[in-house]
């Protein structure tokens, strides 16, 4: 059984392998402390979500997360948002459509980085959810990048174009395509970033294999 000082004791390479032998209880104690201060509640984050990359088992925790997305700590409500977004592989209930326009909410966070892990996250929930292309890319669209800081403009342009494209490459969308070519021409992104979103436009549009939902062992 993981106890706290185990759990502080781990270093981040043995966190995957760790994760890979959870147990029912371990992984209930874990969200557990989630609730704690940071020292533990990272690794303890840090393996729900290596967990939930092969396993189910963090997915019937999904009222914890929904529920982490009301604290007014902003670390629990991207708690909240990172694990909704691992788990979509999981989701053959439909929650995730139930919840997609709480999650899309958190666009507009008060804090630049809940925001960035918010539409981060969308690139986990693209392949296993088809059918909310269109929400996720009405909610994109109009994010006005300008209402952001200076400092934080290209990143979260970058992070919008990421998930734009690869929706794109699932879902031919003009109104994508036009979004596109304006941010490559908006002067916000530097010759590394266009290099970049350059490099994205080539790739090959994933299988129907690769994308569909998997299901529960």
């Amino acid at each position: 059984m993981i106890t706290a000082e185990n759990l502080l004791s781990y270093e981040k390479p043995a966190l995957p392998r760790i994760a890979d032998t959870l147990r029912p209880e371990e992984i209930r104690q874990l969200i557990a402390w989630l609730d704690e201060k940071d020292d533990i509640r990272y690794p303890a984050f840090m393996l729900l979500q290596y967990r939930s990359e092969h396993y189910p088992d963090v997915y019937p925790y999904w009222d914890v997360f929904i529920r982490k997305l009301q604290s007014e700590n902003s670390y629990q409500r991207s708690i909240g948002l990172m694990l909704m977004a691992g788990n979509a592989r999981w989701d053959t209930r439909g929650l995730f459509e139930l919840s997609i326009n709480l999650y899309l909410s958190f666009c507009g966070d008060e804090k630049p980085v809940t925001v960035r892990q918010c539409i981060q996250g969308l690139e986990k929930v693209i392949p296993f959810k088809r059918s909310l292309l269109t929400d996720i890319t009405e909610k994109l669209i109009p994010f006005n990048i300008m209402e952001c800081k200076e400092t934080q403009r290209k990143i979260l342009q970058m992070d919008i174009l990421r998930v734009l494209i690869m929706i794109n490459l699932i879902e031919k969308n003009d109104r994508i395509d036009s979004y596109i070519e304006h941010a490559l021409n908006a002067g916000i992104l530097d010759k590394k970033a266009k290099k970049e979103v350059e490099m994205l436009l080539r790739q090959q549009a994933p299988s129907d294999k690769a994308t569909s939902v998997q299901q529960n062992p």
